[in-house]
This record gives C-alpha cells, sequence and structure tokens, in this order.
C-alpha cells in the first residue's frame, strides 16, 4: 500500500493580495473609459490615477482614488524631485500598498499617465520596500493592459515628436520620443485592447488590429467595437477578459532582450497583411560601423517600429540594444557578451541565457548574433534587408580580423556607456 503524498502547501494556499490591473496607453480617454467599465462591472473596484500636468512646473502630482460608489480620495502633493521615478517611489507604491492592507477584499485598477511606462511601474514593484516590506507582499501585479485608440493609434506610431513638445516629459531631461513611449507600452502588456465601443468594425480596423498583432506577437488581442448588447452586458464581458486573468510574467523577459534569452523578437510575416508587414532580420557576422551609421536614415525610415540587438565590428565585447520608431532611432547598452566574459561570470546571466547561448554557440564567434525585428505597412522586406546586408562585413573583412576591427573608424564611439532606453 502506497502511501498518499502529501498535498503541496505553496499550490493549495489561497491567493490573498489584491489583483492589480495595469492600465496604460497614450489615449488617456479611452484608458479612463476602459477603467470605468470595470467599475461597472465591479463596483468594488479600486481606480487610482495620477495627474502629472503640474509635475515639472511645481512639483504637484493629483492622485485620485475611485470606485463604483464614487470618489474615494482626491491628494495633490509636492514632489521634492519633479519626476516619475519620483511619484512612482514616493506616492504610487505606498498608496497601492496602503489600499491592499485598508481594503483588502478590493483589486486594484492602475490607470497610467500617458508617460508613464508599466515597465518602470512593475520593475519598482519587484524590488522597492513599503514599511520595510515588500511591495510585492501586499499586492500583486495581475495583468498590463495596452488600450488603444483606433482613431490616434497610427499617428502616435508615426509621430516624430518628443513628449516635450506635447508637455508630457516625465522631467527636465527626459528626451524620450512620443512613439517610443507608445510602442513600448503595447510591447509590454500581456493584453492588448483596441477600444472603439461606438463604431462598428471596418477595415481601418482589421488593419490596426493586425498591426497591434505584429507590434506584440506574444500577448493577447481584444477588440471592444459598438455590439448589439448593454452597457452592463459589454463590462461584464470586459471585467471577465481582462482581470484575474494572470497574464503579467514578472520573470518574463523585456522586448529588446528576448532574442538573448532564446525567446523570438518578433515575427516574420513579409507578405503584406491588410498593408502591414513584419521582418524578421538575422545575422552571425558583425556590422562595419561607418556603413550602419550611413544606412540609419534607409532602416528607420522604412518602418514604424524596430527593436532588438545588434553588434559591431568595432566594439565586439557589448550588445547593443536596437529600437526605432517615428523616424527616430535609439540604441543602447545591453551589456557584454557572454563570449568575452570570464567563464565564471556566466552564472550571473539568466539560465534562460545560457542554454540559448549553448544552443546556438557559434565556434568563431560565441553567442555574438544581431537579431532585429521591423514592423510597418507596405514596406518591402526583402529591400530592407538588402541594407542591412550590404552594412555587414564582408569575406575579405572578416578576414582581417578583430584587431583590425577595433580600428575601423567608428561613429558610434563613446555612445554605449550607459543604457538610457528607460528613462526615468
Amino acid at each position: 500500500m502506497s502511501r498518499l503524498a502529501k498535498p503541496d502547501a505553496t499550490r493549495s494556499r489561497p491567493e490573498l493580495r489584491p489583483a492589480v490591473t495595469i492600465l496604460t496607453g497614450f489615449a488617456p480617454a479611452a484608458v479612463r473609459e476602459a477603467a470605468e467599465q470595470l467599475t461597472l462591472a465591479d463596483p468594488g473596484l479600486l481606480v487610482v490615477a495620477h495627474d502629472l500636468t503640474d509635475l515639472l512646473v511645481d512639483g504637484t502630482v493629483r492622485r485620485t482614488v475611485h470606485d463604483g460608489g464614487g470618489l474615494v480620495e482626491d491628494v495633490s502633493l509636492t514632489l521634492e524631485h519633479g519626476c516619475i521615478a519620483c511619484t512612482v517611489r514616493e506616492d504610487l507604491l505606498p498608496a497601492l500598498v496602503r489600499l491592499a492592507r485598508a481594503r483588502p477584499e478590493s483589486d486594484i485598477a492602475l490607470v497610467l499617465p500617458p508617460s508613464m511606462e508599466p515597465e518602470t511601474v512593475a520593475s519598482a514593484c519587484s524590488w522597492h520596500h513599503v514599511d520595510g516590506a515588500p511591495v510585492t507582499d501586499a499586492i500583486r501585479i495581475d495583468s498590463v493592459v495596452a488600450v488603444c485608440d483606433p482613431a490616434s493609434l497610427l499617428a502616435t506610431l508615426d509621430s516624430d515628436q518628443d513628449l516635450a513638445d506635447r508637455r508630457l516629459q516625465a522631467a527636465d531631461d527626459d528626451t524620450r520620443s512620443v512613439a517610443d513611449v507608445a510602442a513600448r507600452q503595447i510591447e509590454y502588456a500581456d493584453t492588448v485592447l483596441l477600444w472603439a465601443p461606438r463604431a462598428e468594425p471596418e477595415y481601418e480596423h482589421a488593419r490596426l488590429a493586425v498591426l497591434l498583432q505584429r507590434l506584440n506577437p506574444w500577448a493577447r488581442h481584444l477588440a471592444v467595437h459598438a455590439e448589439a448588447r448593454t452597457p452592463e452586458d459589454r463590462a461584464r464581458w470586459l471585467s471577465a477578459k481582462l482581470r484575474r486573468s494572470g497574464g503579467f510574467d514578472p520573470d518574463g523577459p523585456e522586448p529588446y532582450g528576448r532574442g538573448l534569452e532564446g525567446y523570438a523578437v518578433g515575427c516574420h510575416e513579409p507578405e503584406p497583411d491588410c498593408g502591414v508587414v513584419a521582418a524578421l532580420y538575422r545575422a552571425r557576422r558583425p556590422f562595419h560601423p561607418e556603413r550602419f551609421h550611413r544606412a540609419l536614415p534607409a532602416v528607420s525610415g522604412r518602418t514604424l517600429r524596430g527593436r532588438g540587438h545588434l553588434w559591431l565590428a568595432s566594439q565586439p565585447e557589448h550588445i547593443v540594444a536596437w529600437e526605432s520608431s517615428g523616424g527616430g532611432v535609439s540604441m543602447g547598452d545591453m551589456g557584454r557578451w557572454l563570449a568575452a566574459v570570464p567563464d565564471e561570470e556566466w552564472e550571473e546571466a539568466s539560465p534562460e541565457r545560457r542554454v540559448n547561448a549553448d544552443l546556438h554557440w557559434d565556434p568563431e564567434f560565441g553567442d555574438r548574433e544581431t537579431q532585429l525585428v521591423f514592423v510597418g505597412l507596405h514596406f518591402a522586406a526583402d529591400e530592407l534587408a538588402a541594407v542591412l546586408d550590404a552594412c555587414l562585413l564582408t569575406d575579405a573583412e572578416l578576414a582581417e580580423g578583430r584587431d583590425a576591427w577595433r580600428e575601423y573608424r567608428d561613429p558610434f564611439e563613446g555612445c554605449f556607456e550607459s543604457n538610457e532606453r528607460n528613462q526615468e
């Protein structure tokens, strides 16, 4: 007679922490409407929102909390250092912990302002302490939902403006672009919601739905259109889809480092679908720094969005992050290739990255590899690949060896000493 195994206490323990649904997007009205629908379905849901309009003027932030019964809190406070990072550390996280303790039976919907990226909040929750205890002892992030308004989505992703041009910058030295922030919000989400509750489905909506799927192929995709259902029914449907989905993975790879961890950086769909094209580019030889620098306008100008990592012949130790949007390019340091570090430092890399490096190790180049994905409308994937191929080292240049590569004139020299992609 065999003994019954003891039940797993961890698995059987009920989850008592309030679930936080983060609502993000560059269409504030649509984000707020989605939150209101959630409170219509559950009047006990707490909706937390921050108004950063006066943050750079006098360091003032307005925080409101409401549920289905109305306003619960309306507080204005002055932060010593006016920036989004300060808002998250000094007000948002303490407020979430306090609300979770005061109303443990109520879940929370966190409505982010356009310039606050969900990755900033999620990262802070993973390491910040409030009253000596981790934030995650009190709450858990359940899902990150990107709410997209079809009326403004394409113009936002194609914008050449910086946040400062719209007076939305998070700090005096915030140089992020509108297109970059909007794309990151979509790419970081585990659920992407196309919000058109007053419109019937049409071709443009179908095109935008394909675009969103290409931008974030690892997310769930939902759409809300005008349908023959009551507002209450729609609210219940939306609540069932968005809340307590368990979609957020705190240990998941960031969109820019997915290739290093063995995940796809995007999808390869070179044939247009509603005009939308996605092209994955990979290479196991480095870019010539001068040729690649000259090609930047041609590469970034053909597409709405690009992301991934690459390597330059003149800087063979460093992984270079790549982002392109709105016709602009952002590149930064992602650390060193495993092939460029001593064996004892491999343990500092994630297990996923070490396994991926072992599986794809090149005898000459190790784990060095370029992985980029580009998404846009009506561009020729083969022509873009040809532009990038022309930037790679030729066979003759490869034969010169790394000592010679380091001597190439490098327009990127000194540019990657710090990674400022997630400026706070």
